[in-house]
């Protein structure tokens, strides 16, 4: 990675989530951060105010006026126009080009930037805006808000996507110019050399038994992504079959999770550990497990699959969701209908074959864990030619 041949001027990461909010989101633009920072690159995050949020060093960080949305906790949603001091800060900052990773007031604060600075916009899309639109606002309201969407990305220099099955969900909502797949990385399988001895110790360390089959889900507690399913499906594995299963995460599903888990009888093997911040405990589940479970037809390209994967944790996925894009069952993941029985039957089948289980791991870690190293060297590349090109077409 070169050193940025001009100083004092940022690039600009703008999204609608950042910590202490998580998500997959949240986490790859945290690693832009990181890895814009060790190239030279300076950079600014533009996000809305979150409490209990006490900054991060050596970080230029605008955050603006935001308030809570209703169901969706522990978003916020963030409104500029009753914040006049962002306007002036986004003026006055010297960007070099800006990414918006939300096309919500994140993103039209990028596009304000663009416009204002004359310098490209970078646009990644990122999740299935209409349905979590559609959850929180009124029809009306929702066709208004996918017509603003639309323009955001129209607006754009460059639009990318992180996987390419991504592109059909960006066509649906009537985009039609071009599109650039850019993927997300991981770093959890950076300082591993025994990947074998690293599952075991972790199982250790966590109290997992040898006898038992350890299940993991990580990520929003809400309904789109499937949790019900794997609730459901936990006690259609059977008497006889030991496991373990640790939900790790929040959202607005959660009180009710706890509560159908107790209807089934199931609070002895089931954990709800809430938003574990830290990354080395995180990675230990990740790498204790012997499933991911991810029966979800909401997300496009989650980077939870891709953290397991990097542990030789194979995910079980739906058949046909935009999220398996890049899984081919038995060979790195597998593949099942989104029923609380056909998911069951999956788990019993995989967890009773070590072999296979153990190929499909190492064919995980193999085909979906790239290293945020690799994928910044790309990204960082793509942002000089863009500004390049940029530059040159103003002459």
């Amino acid at each position: 990675m070169r050193p940025d041949p001009e100083s004092n001027t940022y690039y600009g990461l703008f999204n609608d989530s950042f910590p202490p909010v998580l998500d997959g989101v949240t986490l790859a633009v945290e690693n832009y951060c990181r890895w814009l920072s060790k190239a030279g690159r300076d950079v600014c995050v533009v996000t809305p105010w979150a409490p209990r949020f006490t900054g991060i060093d050596g970080l230029r960080l605008y955050r603006y006026f935001s308030l809570p949305i209703y169901n969706r906790h522990p978003y916020r949603y963030g409104y500029p126009r009753l914040d006049p001091f962002i306007w002036r800060k986004i003026r006055r900052t010297p960007f070099r080009i800006v990414h918006a990773h939300s096309p919500f007031s994140s993103g039209r604060l990028a596009a304000y930037a663009a416009r204002k600075q004359g310098i490209p916009l970078v646009a990644t899309f990122h999740s299935k805006y209409r349905t979590d639109l559609e959850r929180s606002l009124p029809a009306p309201m929702v066709a208004y808000q996918m017509k603003r969407l639309l323009a955001f990305y129209e607006s754009a220099t460059e639009v990318w996507i992180p996987q390419a099955a991504v592109e059909e969900t960006l066509r649906e909502y009537g985009y039609r110019g071009k599109v650039t797949v850019v993927e997300n990385g991981n770093d959890f399988s950076e300082d591993i050399t025994d990947i074998t001895a690293y599952k075991r110790e972790s199982r250790t360390s966590l109290g997992i038994g040898d006898d038992e089959t350890a299940l993991l889900f990580v990520g929003q507690h809400i309904l789109e992504k499937g949790i019900e399913i794997i609730v459901r499906s936990l006690p259609l594995l059977g008497d006889g079959f030991k496991f373990r299963m640790d939900f790790i995460g929040i959202g607005y599903a959660l009180d009710d999770m706890k509560k159908l888990v107790r209807d089934l009888g199931l609070e002895d093997r089931v954990r709800f550990h809430g938003v574990i911040n830290e990354r080395e405990q995180l990675r230990r589940y990740y790498a204790a497990s012997d499933l991911f479970l991810f029966p979800s037809f909401y997300d496009n390209a989650p980077l939870v699959v891709r953290e397991a994967a990097a542990m030789h944790t194979p995910s079980i996925l739906l058949e046909g969701s935009t999220a398996a894009e890049l899984v081919s069952d038995g060979l790195n993941g597998f593949l099942t209908r989104r029923t609380p029985e056909a998911y069951a039957e999956t788990i019993r089948r995989v967890a009773a074959d070590r072999e296979l289980r153990a190929a499909a791991g190492k064919g995980a870690a193999t085909t979906l864990a790239r290293s945020w190293h690799d994928v910044m060297d790309e990204v960082i590349q793509r942002y000089d030619e863009i500004i390049t090109r940029h530059e040159q077409s103003r002459h």
